[in-house]
């Protein structure tokens, strides 16, 4: 009997089979939420093949891009020189359940940092949370709800009141900006489209 794929196995294996070139889109969410934030340094964990830490990069902020997979990181890389940011982004791989980068930020995103391979979650986002600098925002953008063509069904998904408490912050110290589930239009692989949940956090650090 085979053993089960680590994150690491089962994230190289899935940018190995995938086009190298994005659609060069920032996330909805990210660009919401942050296109009026003054640019100092950011941490974007799961950056995959870079666009939100291009947009960022282009925007003024300097950038740390994490991702378990080499081969998204070399994804990500090649879109920064595409982009002519590679100078204001730095790519570390990290399994984030071993190993975390270090310092303060003024801006920590982690967009759709799922996984059906369990990584502790829950307690990377709470590691993510202490790396925010005071004035700074953290933004969580997972998925609400699934789509009928998907096979990732958690029953049920956590409220966003839900997804906050899990993060065990001292309210005294953070001030939400946004905690909700906002809709918006997704297309599946073969073209289809319906409207999914996205469960967004974004709180400022006192």
């Amino acid at each position: 009997m085979s053993s089960s794929p680590t994150s690491a196995q089962f994230w190289d294996d899935r940018y190995a089979n995938i086009s190298p070139v994005s659609n060069g889109k920032p996330g909805t969410m990210l660009v919401r939420f942050t296109e009026d934030l003054s640019p100092g340094r950011a941490l974007e964990l799961g950056c995959g093949r870079g666009d939100d830490s291009v947009w960022l990069a282009k925007r003024g902020w300097q950038v740390t891009a994490v991702d378990i997979a080499k081969q998204a990181l070399a994804y990500a890389a090649d879109n920064a020189r595409r982009n002519n940011v590679e100078e204001s982004i730095r790519f570390e791989q990290h399994d984030l359940s071993l190993t975390f980068p270090e310092g303060e930020y003024d801006l920590v995103t982690a967009s759709f940092l799922e996984s059906p391979v369990d990584f502790g979650r829950q307690r990377v986002l709470r590691k993510a949370a202490a790396l925010v600098a005071c004035g700074g925002v953290l933004l969580i953008t997972s998925h609400g709800s699934a789509a009928s063509w998907s096979d990732h069904r958690p029953s049920p998904f956590p409220t966003p009141d839900e997804a906050r408490a899990e993060l065990q912050l001292d309210d005294d110290a953070w001030q939400i900006i946004f905690v909700g589930n906002i809709e918006r239009l997704a297309t599946g692989p073969n073209g289809e489209t319906g409207e999914i949940l996205d469960t967004v956090l974004v709180l400022k650090r006192s």
